[in-house]
């Protein structure tokens, strides 16, 4: 039941098998939660993984569901134990989507659909200073350096010697065309998705303007997915103040629906280089021109 994981999947593991006692004992979480005098919100939660879960939670919960299993019963709250260990996020401080970096840590593929911004992973220090400045207007320099720090550091899976997370990008052209920062920091970010993208566990396409209506026009998503077959893939959709997680398998169908209608309506790897070689060209001209029409010292 554990293997080398980090916490997050960890209680997200210890929640399923904490769920699956309830459903066998023929219990409802607000049944659960009435005898043990805790809020029902508080069973939700851990179940779902989203907040940590302790030795005693787990020890209560089994003597709840009346598990006579010995082993099975220390093997659990062994898990609480490890999933309770921190996870290298958090030497940064309080990042407010350190959820999601666990799933993103662990993970074994992500495909992702970006509209409006290039993806996290695939960002220059540049452009992500520039993203983040943007997004997070009235924030200190020192709460902007940290996220740039944060993301760099995630960027460490994509270029694992060992174990490189397998990336699919679909990038709408305003992605492209949005000049954040300025146009210098554009061509050299566009560049550096071309560079990227020759990598053989990263795809990249384009999806121009003219490719019309698609799926994807409700906003960006992430599906997650991971080596072990107990760990069910993950929909993530970002919020401005909280993140939604989709985990049920039919949630999970449909966004991989909508993924496939997406990579079949973008142009393919080899188009999309040239593409985006394109975009990066114009913003280089842009870059040139401003600096011509620059005024003398």
């Amino acid at each position: 039941m554990t293997s080398n994981v980090g916490p997050t999947v960890r209680r997200r593991r210890l929640g399923q098998e904490l769920r699956r006692l309830r459903q066998e004992k023929g219990m409802t979480a607000e049944e659960v939660a009435e005898e043990l005098m805790v809020s029902q919100s508080k069973i939700s939660r851990l179940e779902n993984g989203r907040r940590s879960i302790s030795q005693r939670d787990v020890r209560d919960l089994c003597r709840t569901y009346k598990v006579e299993d010995k082993a099975l019963v220390d093997s659990l709250m062994q898990m609480a134990k490890e999933s309770r260990q921190q996870g290298w996020w958090n030497a940064f401080g309080d990042v407010p989507y350190s959820v999601y970096i666990g799933f993103e840590t662990d993970a074994a593929s992500l495909r992702v659909y970006e509209p409006q911004v290039l993806p996290g992973l695939l960002q220059t220090p540049d452009y992500a200073e520039a993203v983040i400045s943007g997004a997070l207007p009235e924030a200190p320099q020192d709460q902007i350096a940290q996220r740039v720090q944060v993301r760099l550091r995630r960027q460490e899976r994509i270029t694992d010697p060992l174990a490189p997370l397998r990336l699919w990008a679909v990038v709408d052209e305003a992605a492209m065309r949005r000049v954040v920062g300025n146009s210098k920091i554009m061509s050299d970010q566009l560049d550096y998705l071309v560079r990227m993208s020759h990598e053989p566990h990263v795809t990249v396409q384009a999806l121009p303007f003219d490719m019309g209506s698609h799926p994807g026009m409700s906003g960006q998503f992430t599906i997650l997915e991971f080596s072990d077959e107990s760990d069910t893939s993950v929909v993530y959709l970002e919020g401005v103040t909280s993140d939604l997680y989709l985990e049920k398998l039919s949630d999970v169908q449909s966004y991989s629906m909508m993924y496939e209608h997406l990579r079949a309506q973008a142009l393919n790897a080899d188009q999309s280089r040239q593409f985006i070689t394109e975009m990066a060209q114009e913003h280089a001209r842009r870059h040139q021109e401003e600096g011509e029409a620059a005024p003398a010292d």
